[in-house]
């Protein structure tokens, strides 16, 4: 049997302003039918704000049906093994790290954010230099972060990328805030999203996050588990009048739905499965794992 009945996939956006079309938020739920799947639900919220609130719906009436769902998001959940320690946090280095995200950025209904501001904060944290933060508007100069030329990074250095990331070479760093690919300014608007969804009072005994809380396997028990995908694992869907973003999200949904319905997906929870103990505890704690990713075969 499946291990899922709708797989809600959203593609995220940083926009400082609400947008629809292209480059901007597009939720896609395939749900399983009788009769196959079918992109029940293709939507195209103006904001971070307004996405949020509908994801935590779908989900509400998922649940109300007695219906399990995956939900992933295509953004970094977490950062190289090391971030955490660098900003000086001791315990759960996830934890502290999105805690920090969840105190710091001020995301408007409106979708004005301090996204900028959070990023040069950490750099000086983290460095007290103009790294490993990159990139701003054309407009913009700051003196602990940079529009682009930042230094390479060297070995005493926090890694460029994430294990995951370096396995699928179109991924971009999560230090990149602005640009083509800037899923930093992604992941720092996201991940406080995230945790909204997932502490909802209705979802809240219902839902994990993988593999933060799950650990690297599949966990049977929520009804709701939230993941990291990347879309552009799949080829998109061309979906006439609608932007690739679009078409994307429904190509990976519908991917995801396959691989359960013939009986695989539940092992890309265990990430790759070659890890070895202290690189696969750093997964689990700090950096995340793309839904699908293992050593270079991927969907």
């Amino acid at each position: 049997m499946p291990e899922f009945d709708s797989y809600l996939m959203v593609d995220w956006s940083a926009a400082n302003t609400p947008k629809r079309g292209a480059d901007s938020i597009w939720l896609g739920l395939t749900a399983r039918r009788r009769s196959g799947y079918v992109l029940s639900v293709l939507e195209n919220p103006p904001t971070r704000a307004a996405a949020t609130e509908r994801i935590i719906e779908l989900a509400s009436n998922a649940l109300k049906r007695g219906r399990r769902m995956l939900i992933g998001f295509d953004f970094p959940f977490g950062f190289p093994t090391g971030t955490a320690q660098r900003l000086g946090y001791r315990g759960l280095a996830w934890r502290n790290l999105w805690q920090t995200l969840e105190d710091e950025i001020s995301d408007h209904a409106d979708n004005r954010n301090n996204r900028f501001d959070v990023a040069e904060s950490l750099n000086l944290r983290l460095t007290d230099e103009a790294f490993p933060f990159w990139g701003l508007p054309r407009e913009e100069t700051r003196s602990h972060l940079l529009r682009r030329g930042r230094r390479p990074h060297g070995p005493a250095d926090l890694p460029e990328r994430r294990l995951c990331d370096s396995l699928v070479p179109s991924t971009q760093p999560v230090w990149k805030l602005a640009g083509a690919g800037s899923v930093g300014g992604q992941t720092l608007t996201g991940i406080p999203r995230v945790w909204q969804i997932r502490k909802a009072p209705q979802l809240a005994f219902d839902c994990h996050i993988w593999p933060f809380e799950t650990g690297l396997h599949f966990d049977p028990r929520p009804a709701i588990i939230i993941a990291e995908v990347y879309p552009s694992l799949v080829t998109p869907r061309i979906l006439t009048g609608r932007p690739k973003d679009a078409g994307q999200v429904a190509a990976i949904g519908r991917r995801y739905a396959e691989l359960d319905t013939e009986g695989m997906l539940a092992s890309l929870f265990e990430g790759d499965p070659t890890l070895c103990p202290n690189i696969r505890h750093g997964v689990e704690t700090e950096e995340a794992w793309i839904l699908g990713v293992r050593d270079r075969n991927i969907l």
